[in-house]
C-alpha cells in the first residue's frame, strides 16, 4: 500500500472542453490566441446546451477522481444554455463523488442580454447555497458596466471573483482596470503578461500557456499564492504539478520542484474541504523530488468525506463505461454543430 495524501484540487479548470476532443478543425489556422479563442473554444461553448454540459462535467469530474483529484474549482461557457448550468455541473460532480466550487463566465461578448443572464445565473446559484464564485471572462471581454457589476456581485455574495486576466495581449489593459479593485477571495487566472499588483490567488495553468503559446507566466515573480489548475486539459493534477516544474526549470536550471509543489498545495486553501479527503496512492514516497520523475502514479483508494468513492481502480458511485459512452454521444452531437 502506498502513501496517502488529502485529494488533490484543480483550482481553475473548464469541465465541458471534456467533449472538445476529436472536434473538427477550424474554419482555418488559428495563428493568434485571439483567433484561437474565435475558432475553437467561443464556437464549442456557443454550441453546447445543458445536456452536453451534465455529460461533460460527468466525464471531467470521472477523469479527475481517477488522478487522485477530488475537488475541482470549475470556470463555465455555455451562452446559449446559461440558465441552470451551474447546478447541472454541481450535481453532475457530486453524482460521481467530486467537490466542485462554480462560476458562470460573465461576458459581453454576446450582447448585454447574454451578459445579465450571466451575472443572474451566478446570483442564483450562489445564493441558493451553491458554492462558487462570481466568475468573469476577462477585461477585454467587458464593459466598465459589466466589469463594475461582476464586481458588485463578487461584494454582495462575498465569494469573491474568478478571473482571467491579462492571458493573452488581448487583455493588456486587464491590470489597470482591476488595480485596486480586487481583494484576496479572487481567483486571478492565468496572469501571463500581469505587471500590476492585484490582491488574489493567482491560478497558473503551465499546459495550456504551452498549448496556447501565450507565453510563461513565471510565478515565482508574485507575492501572491499561487495554485496550479489545468484550463480544461484534464483533473491529472500531478500531470499539472510536473509541467509546472519543467516550464519553469526551462527558464532557470537551478530550480526545484518545492515551488511547483508549493501551487500544487495551495489548492488546499482554496478548497479546504479537499485536506479530509483521502487518496492512497500507488508509490511511496508522495514528495515533490520523487513525483517529478515518477511516471504513472496513481491513486488505489479514494474517501470523500465519509464514502470511498474509488476503488480497484475504478469509480464506487457510478459506472465509469456509462460514462464515457454517453459522453461521447454528447460529443458527436456537439461536433455536427460546429
Amino acid at each position: 500500500m502506498g502513501a496517502r495524501t488529502p485529494g488533490l484540487v484543480c483550482a481553475h479548470h473548464h469541465l465541458y472542453s471534456a467533449l472538445a476532443r476529436g472536434m473538427p478543425a477550424p474554419p482555418k489556422t488559428a495563428t493568434t490566441f485571439q483567433e484561437i479563442l474565435d475558432q475553437v473554444w467561443w464556437r464549442l461553448d456557443a454550441a453546447l446546451d445543458l445536456e452536453m454540459v451534465r455529460w461533460s462535467a460527468m466525464l471531467g469530474a470521472l477523469e479527475a477522481l481517477e488522478r487522485g483529484t477530488t475537488a475541482i474549482i470549475d470556470h463555465h461557457a455555455s451562452p446559449n444554455a446559461i440558465e441552470g448550468s451551474l447546478s447541472v455541473i454541481a450535481d453532475a460532480c457530486a453524482e460521481v463523488g467530486v467537490r466542485v466550487a462554480c462560476a458562470y463566465e460573465v461576458t459581453d461578448r454576446n450582447g448585454s442580454d447574454g451578459a445579465r443572464r450571466g451575472l443572474e445565473e451566478n446570483r442564483r446559484f450562489l445564493t441558493e447555497g451553491g458554492r462558487g464564485w462570481v466568475g468573469a471572462h476577462a477585461c477585454f471581454t467587458l464593459s466598465d458596466d459589466t466589469l463594475d457589476r461582476v464586481i458588485g456581485l463578487g461584494q454582495e455574495t462575498g465569494a469573491g471573483v474568478h478571473i482571467h486576466v491579462h492571458e493573452g495581449p488581448e487583455d493588456a489593459e486587464a491590470g489597470r482596470r482591476l488595480a485596486g479593485r480586487t481583494d484576496d477571495s479572487w481567483l486571478l487566472a492565468h496572469c501571463v503578461y500581469l505587471e500590476e499588483d492585484l490582491a488574489g490567488t493567482i491560478l497558473h495553468n503551465a499546459e495550456s500557456n504551452m498549448n496556447n503559446a501565450v507565453g510563461y507566466a513565471n510565478p515565482v515573480r508574485f507575492d501572491n499564492p499561487v495554485a496550479l489548475g489545468t484550463d480544461g486539459i484534464g483533473g491529472d493534477m500531478l500531470g499539472s504539478f510536473r509541467a509546472a516544474y519543467f516550464k519553469h526549470r526551462e527558464s532557470d536550471v537551478t530550480a526545484v520542484p518545492d515551488s511547483a509543489w508549493s501551487w500544487l498545495a495551495t489548492g488546499w486553501d482554496l478548497f479546504p474541504e479537499a485536506r479530509s479527503d483521502s487518496v492512497t496512492w500507488s508509490y511511496d514516497p508522495i514528495d515533490p523530488w520523487h513525483l517529478a520523475f515518477t511516471p504513472g502514479v496513481h491513486p488505489l483508494e479514494i474517501t470523500v468525506g465519509d464514502r470511498v468513492v474509488f476503488a480497484d481502480g475504478a469509480p464506487t458511485l457510478v459506472d465509469g463505461d456509462e460514462i464515457r459512452a454517453r459522453a461521447a454521444e454528447q460529443a458527436a452531437r456537439l461536433h455536427a454543430r460546429l
